[in-house]
């Protein structure tokens, strides 16, 4: 009686334990944007979407945890992605703000076993992790191309610079240049840095504005670039007279082509990215090896969709 009695004290908790072995592990992926941002939020929202098809498809939780630094720069984020790497997480996926400087800390992660996937940036390509992104040069040139075709080739214009370190911000900032070079007619005066912050690429416009009373338009290298530009033209009344073409599809963007104070935008996917950043992750840690490039498109919207 008492050998039954100690079996059936024993059998939950048997039971118990067999069910705890048995509970899958949660997934944890970290995703470090650049920069607290409207655009890095509709990443986020991709990432959470990416995280919920793995719930459906494994029965296993899967956490996004969304880290951004307060400043785009990148002591920051160097600090919060060695964070990152100590916490052992399942996977991180990162928008760079420099690359020379933070490869040393993605290949720590990578000697560690921890899948690491990089978006809407570029990274030295002896590293081996995958990019999800667009061809910047080609995002780049599509707009820088459209401003000249509504200048009519002549004209004063100006580049709005992100972050210069960032190797999408230096990149679109380059093809800029390449294309405006091929126009005799069109001199660069400006290239104020916004530093990835609205309110900053709205004060960077306005000054620049009241610099160079001649200016006719505007390219960018980032998405909050657009919108700071649009508000300064707005507030100076030159609405029709100094023209912009932007990059990204953020909803006051998409107004501000609404109304024409900005003319188009060349935009990526940032719901994309996030979705296949964290995708490429998950099937990293289930051991397949990860691919170089994941190109997610570009989209033009506005009035450069009807006149290209």
């Amino acid at each position: 009686m008492q050998a039954l009695a100690l079996l059936g004290c024993l059998a939950p908790i048997a039971l118990a334990t067999s069910a705890a072995e048995a509970a899958p592990e949660p997934l944890r992926f970290v995703l470090i944007p650049k920069v607290t941002h409207p655009w890095f939020e509709a990443v986020r929202e991709g990432a959470e979407a990416a995280a919920r098809m793995i719930e459906q498809q494994t029965d296993t939780t899967a956490v996004i945890e969304y880290r951004p630094p307060a400043r785009a720069e990148a002591g920051l984020q160097a600090s919060i992605l060695q964070a990152a790497i100590h916490s052992k997480p399942s996977g991180i996926t990162i928008d760079l703000l420099d690359a020379d400087r933070l490869s040393s800390l993605l290949k720590q992660a990578q000697l560690q076993g921890i899948p690491v996937t990089v978006f809407d940036s570029e990274l030295p390509a002896d590293l081996g992790i995958t990019s999800i992104g667009n061809d910047f040069c080609v995002q780049a040139s599509i707009a820088a191309e459209r401003l000249v075709k509504l200048l009519g080739g002549q004209g004063e214009v100006a580049i709005m610079q992100g972050v210069p370190t960032a190797p999408n911000h230096a990149i679109r900032v380059e093809c800029h240049r390449k294309v405006f070079a091929r126009h005799p007619g069109i001199t660069v005066v400006a290239s104020p840095i916004d530093g990835d912050n609205i309110a900053t690429a709205e004060q960077m416009a306005t000054a620049t504005m009241r610099r160079h009373p001649r200016l006719k338009g505007w390219v960018v290298s980032d998405a909050g670039g657009g919108i700071g530009i649009g508000r300064a033209i707005q507030a100076l009344g030159k609405t029709g007279e100094v023209r912009v073409v932007g990059l990204d599809d953020l909803p006051e963007l998409v107004q501000l082509i609404r109304s024409g104070v900005v003319d188009s935008t060349a935009a990526t996917k940032p719901r994309s990215q996030g979705y296949w950043s964290v995708l490429s992750l998950w099937q990293q840690g289930l051991g397949a090896p990860p691919i170089q490039r994941i190109d997610t498109g570009i989209a033009v919207q506005g009035s450069a969709t009807n006149h290209p």
